[in-house]
């Protein structure tokens, strides 16, 4: 999902790629993954969880070759949406197999651990990125990014084939065309006039057509609830919101991944526009916020949890404010980072310790409270959030972003005066995620520890 931040300006290079395409490369993936994702999840309580896994992993690697080997822009946008399908039939089962595997009171553990995984995946993409980028491997340009993807892939259709146990759902439910349908006209409504909006000159349908976003949420739930009390195969599961924590929880996780989808959309931008960054020194910028992230999510993170419960969520929100803020200061001093590069590694190490902080106690919070039955439901959920977010965040902040210094105007103080309108939506997108997370129950049952006060 993130690796591809660092390449935009090299897919408009190299392939002629418009602002509003690279968004659909980056937003487009986050859009599919998010539609995708819950019915990826019931399809695994459906056939196995294994199964579906080693069939999401077979998936993402041909479409990954097929993104590697795109010759048009509109191809590398049909290849990406495909890989976000495939992704999303993979990505649920890990978390429902966690499910399965632990009981209660080790499953928020379990599961931390995955957001360890996932947080240090998604902020190593730039890096790695930036790396592949520079390095031109075998004069392929962009293409590595993806081609990456074919020996990882391979290696673990391999390992998941010995190693996975078989699991599915007790209740054998049944996929929800309908509802599935009925969320991809949802999410159409929010994405399209976002990325496309200015090009067309805002017209006013692209307003109604966001506008309707409510009331197609409304007869989603409605449905939901209906298609529940028939046979208990909805897509939707409202039942799942009646835990405080998994609503609340949702709710953090949609603020907080609008923020982190925006950042890391604008700021490989920025680097490389406004302060004439090479895809190599983009990458060694990120690692900082790398390192500060894996080292929250896998440690401070871990340990904090158990003893002051979900309130560190918001202190992670509130340090990455902090960190941004003296971020967006620097950006506008470019005489001395050229003179001292280095001291971009402060602000970015706070905002990695800050999202570390945020992002790795969010799944297991969320999920501490939810029925084995609906493992598959709810992780699908919650992984459709997280995307959703993404998308949200990459379309509307990068839409912004790309107002203030459009693809043809590449002045690099317009680009970094665009960053800091960006980075004002992400700390007001951040201060909810503090506000959000503090609403969230503290009474998380979690192996070897008593619950917070």
């Amino acid at each position: 999902m993130t690796i591809i931040n660092v390449a935009v300006p090299t897919l408009q290079a190299q392939l002629g790629a418009s602002d509003a395409e690279v968004q659909w490369m980056v937003a487009g993936y986050s859009t599919v993954f998010s539609l995708l994702l819950i019915t990826g999840g019931r399809l695994g309580d459906m056939v196995g969880y294994s199964r579906a896994f080693l069939l999401g992993v077979a998936g993402f690697t041909l479409t990954s070759l097929l993104c590697g080997i795109a010759q048009t822009p509109g191809q590398l946008v049909a290849a990406r949406l495909l890989q976000g399908g495939a992704a999303a039939i993979m990505l649920p089962q890990v978390m429902s197999l966690t499910q399965i595997m632990y009981p209660p009171h080790e499953r928020v553990s379990a599961l931390a651990l995955f957001g360890v995984l996932g947080g240090l995946a998604a902020v190593l993409g730039p890096v790695i990125g930036g790396f592949l980028l520079s390095a031109n491997l075998l004069g392929l340009g962009w293409r590595p990014i993806f081609l990456v993807n074919l020996p990882i892939g391979i290696a673990a259709l391999v390992l998941a084939a010995r190693i996975l146990p078989a699991g599915k759902s007790s209740r054998s439910p049944r996929l929800d065309v309908p509802g599935t349908c009925l969320v991809l006209a949802l999410l159409f409504a929010l994405i399209f006039p976002l990325i496309q909006g200015r090009d067309y000159g805002w017209p006013l349908w692209g307003f109604v057509l966001m506008g309707s976003s409510v009331p197609i949420a409304a007869i989603l739930m409605r449905y939901s609830r209906g298609r529940m009390a028939r046979d208990g195969s909805a897509l939707i599961v409202p039942e799942l919101f009646h835990a405080r924590g998994f609503s609340f929880g949702l709710l953090t996780t949609i603020a907080f991944q609008i923020a982190t989808g925006g950042l890391m959309f604008t700021l490989t931008l920025a680097m490389q526009r406004g302060l004439g960054f090479t895809p190599a020194q983009v990458g060694l910028a990120h690692v900082p916020y790398a390192f500060g992230a894996s080292f929250a999510i896998g440690m401070l993170s871990r340990k904090a949890l158990p003893r002051y419960g979900p309130v560190i969520i918001s202190w992670g929100a509130l340090l990455m404010v902090t960190g941004l803020a003296a971020l967006t200061w620097l950006f506008h001093t470019p005489d001395l980072i050229a003179h001292a590069p280095p001291l971009l590694a402060l602000p970015l190490l706070i905002m990695g310790l800050g999202m570390g902080l945020t992002g790795g106690p969010l799944p297991p919070c969320a999920l501490s409270e939810v029925d084995v039955d609906h493992a598959g439901a709810a992780s699908g959920m919650l992984k459709a959030v997280q995307q959703l977010g993404a998308a949200v965040g990459t379309a509307a902040i990068g839409t912004l972003f790309f107002l203030v210094q459009p693809e043809q105007d590449m002045v690099s103080a317009d680009a970094l005066r665009a960053f800091s309108v960006s980075a004002g939506v992400i700390c007001a997108m951040l201060l909810l995620t503090a506000v959000l997370a503090l609403y969230i129950p503290r009474n998380l049952k979690i192996r070897g520890h008593a619950p917070p006060r």
